[in-house]
Formats: structure tokens, C-alpha cells, sequence
């Protein structure tokens, strides 16, 4: 029997090999027509597709014999395979990433739904503190699949100034203001006393080494120097670190959000309960999700497809994620995951529309994402 590994490797050579020179032109581009007419008829039907819907379908003037043989030979290439002996054929995981590098057409958004996704986002994004659900939210009701959203702030985010103020002999404030114009504090009540001159002290301290420096930067040899600096035995200067390092982890820290996971039992992949729940189970985990592919450059998109997520409870999904702008030195990813039945390109299209219009209102601009002359949205990954 073929280990798992050394049928992934078989199936990547077989991809290559369907991508280069192995199969000659006019065949080659009769074949691709044939694979991207079945992954259009698998997505709508999610029923294996024969040789006379495919011919009816594309107008080829070759018998559905030849059609069949041609559906023969994607099969050994692994791009598709036959569910049982007497059924159609039914798109691979590498045939999904065929279609989707080579064959997809760009999905054009219409005027309505460029319009139904800018009023959804200006309705529905009031609050900073909501933004993360409500964005998801609104991927997953015009997605119809599972969504996830989550924002992670930069690590260039620092404590910029410290101010100490006295309150009464055990009691005092530390307001602590962040790079990114943001103001946090805490009222601290210690059960000694502390007089005015230590905490004034210890602002000049804390000014002097523990602002503009990363979470990593504050180490405990820091903590003991400015401790004998300030001549403090009762352990305030902890107490003022820990409250700054409270605040730059925070700021690394990813808020998550998954909506409509519900929507997964609307489609047939996901009948069967074991595997419907796994899956479930795996996105109700915010460490999981926080886990899931993410695009490699700035307002990028990502898409994997099956066997290429490295979560076992992915293999028979797709995930797609672009990023987006979260303003603050702050960027998101917004992404679905579904079936890898699933049309590409709009979900891709319609996606990506979404990310940029998040940027665009979180960057306070009143523009959202247009449509150009042709009909395209300016803004398809």
C-alpha cells in the first residue's frame, strides 16, 4: 500500500506535470476547458459530473467518448477522481488549485452587491470594540460559510510616557500613555506608605528606561536597577513594571471571532456528524483559528485548499483570508472557511471587497471600494 506521504507526493508530480508541456497544446487547453466545467458543475450541484453534461455544457464538437477518455486522463493525473465505478467525476484537491491559479475567471461584483456590502459595514460597524464580531459577521452572512476575524497589533507598539501621581500616603496613579495616542491607567492602593518625593522619583525613572522599548526589553535586571535607583525595598517599582508589561502584552494579543458555524451543516461535504463536529470543534478553539493561513504580504489573500491546510480537521476545506488595514499600527484578517466545493471567485471577490472596505473605515475615509468602467471592483486580489 502507498504511504499518505508518498501519495502527496505523487499527486503534487502529477500537478507539475499537468502544468507543463506533458500534455500537447490543443489537448491541453480542451482539457482544461473539461476540468473547469466540472469544478463549475460540482459547485453547483455537489453531484458527480458525466461526459454528456460536460459536452452539453461547453459546446466541444468531440463525442462524449472522447470526453470521457479526456476525463480519463485528468483522473490519472490526480486533478479528478471517480467516487464509485459508475459515477461521474468529482475535482481533487489539486484540481481545485489548478482551476484556482490557472483556469478561475474574475468574478465581478454587481453595483447591488457592492452596495449591500457598504451599507452592511456602515451600519454595522459603530463601535472600535465591536468591530472584530461585526466584521465577521458580515462575511458570513454574504459568504454563506463559517467566518473568522481577527486583529493582532504590531509589536511596534511602545509605552511612550509615564506619569505617577500621588493620591494619599498609600495610595497613587499610574497613567501610562501608548505609542499609538492611547491613554491607560491604575489606581494602585498599597498598605505602607509611600511619600510624593519616591513616586515623583520614579516617574523620572520610568521616563528614562522604560518608554519607547519592546514587552521583551523589560527583563528583570531592568526591574532590580531602577529598584536600587529609587532606593524601594517594598516593591512599588514592581508593581509599575507589571502594570507596563500588563499593557505592551495586550497589544500583541489577537482578538478572535468565529460566526456562522452553523452554516457548515447547510451543505452536503458536512452530513456526516463525526466529521461536521470535528471541524466545529476546531473552529470554536480561538487558539485554532488564530493558527489559520494568513496572506503573505499586506492587503494580500490567501487561499488553501484541502490537503494543503496542515490541520488534520481542514483537509477536506478550504480556507480563504485577506487582510486588512486595522489602523493604529493594527492589521486584521478577515477569512471563510467551507466546503472545497466552493466558488472561488466570488467568495475571493467578495471578500476581498470586504477587507478593503474595513481599511477604508478604519482609516476614517468615507471612500469605499468602486467599481470601474469594465464592471470589475478595483480591488480583486
Amino acid at each position: 500500500m502507498v504511504s499518505t506521504q508518498a501519495s502527496r507526493v505523487l499527486t503534487a508530480l502529477r500537478t507539475i506535470a499537468f502544468e507543463g508541456n506533458v500534455l500537447g497544446m490543443d489537448l491541453r487547453e480542451r482539457k482544461k476547458k473539461i476540468l473547469r466545467a466540472v469544478i463549475d458543475e460540482y459547485v453547483q450541484t455537489a453531484e458527480p459530473v458525466g461526459s454528456k453534461t460536460i459536452a452539453k455544457d461547453i459546446g466541444l464538437t468531440v463525442s462524449p467518448a472522447t470526453i470521457r477518455n479526456d476525463m480519463a486522463e485528468l483522473e490519472s493525473l490526480g486533478l479528478l477522481e471517480q467516487p464509485h465505478t459508475s459515477a461521474g467525476r468529482i475535482p481533487t484537491s489539486s484540481g481545485y488549485r489548478v482551476y484556482v491559479n490557472e483556469l478561475m475567471e474574475q468574478y465581478r461584483l454587481s453595483l447591488e452587491e457592492t452596495e449591500t456590502i457598504n451599507r452592511a459595514l456602515k451600519s454595522r460597524i459603530q463601535q472600535l470594540d465591536r468591530i472584530i464580531s461585526d466584521a465577521g459577521r458580515i462575511t458570513s452572512q454574504l459568504t454563506s460559510y463559517p467566518a473568522y476575524a481577527l486583529a493582532a497589533a504590531s509589536n511596534s507598539i511602545t509605552i511612550s510616557r509615564f506619569d505617577i501621581i500621588y493620591v494619599d500616603s498609600g495610595t497613587f496613579i499610574i497613567v501610562v500613555m501608548m505609542s499609538n495616542k492611547t491613554v491607560k491607567n491604575k489606581l494602585v492602593h498599597l498598605p505602607f506608605t509611600v511619600e510624593q518625593t519616591q513616586l515623583t522619583k520614579l516617574s523620572t525613572l520610568f521616563n528614562a528606561s522604560f518608554t519607547n522599548i519592546t514587552e521583551e526589553k523589560i527583563t528583570p535586571q531592568l526591574i532590580s536597577s531602577t529598584e536600587r535607583a529609587s532606593n524601594d525595598s517594598n516593591g512599588v517599582v514592581a508593581v509599575i513594571a507589571g502594570f507596563a508589561l500588563e499593557l505592551l502584552s495586550e497589544t500583541k494579543a489577537r482578538e478572535t471571532h468565529i460566526t456562522g458555524a452553523s452554516n457548515l451543516l447547510e451543505y452536503p461535504e458536512y452530513r456526516d456528524v463525526d466529521k461536521a463536529q470535528r471541524l466545529l470543534r476546531y473552529l470554536s478553539s480561538e487558539g485554532e483559528i488564530a493558527k489559520l493561513p494568513v496572506p503573505e504580504d499586506s492587503g494580500g489573500m490567501k487561499i488553501t485548499i484541502g490537503s494543503e491546510n496542515l490541520a488534520e480537521e481542514l483537509r477536506d476545506s478550504s480556507v480563504i483570508v485577506a487582510r486588512y488595514d486595522a489602523g493604529d499600527d493594527m492589521q486584521g484578517l478577515i477569512g471563510v472557511v467551507g466546503p472545497t466545493r466552493m466558488d472561488y471567485s466570488k467568495v475571493a471577490a467578495r471578500l476581498s471587497y470586504i477587507a478593503r472596505g474595513l481599511s477604508a473605515l478604519l482609516s476614517g475615509s468615507d471612500k469605499t471600494p468602486g467599481i470601474l468602467s469594465d464592471g470589475t471592483h478595483n480591488n480583486t486580489p
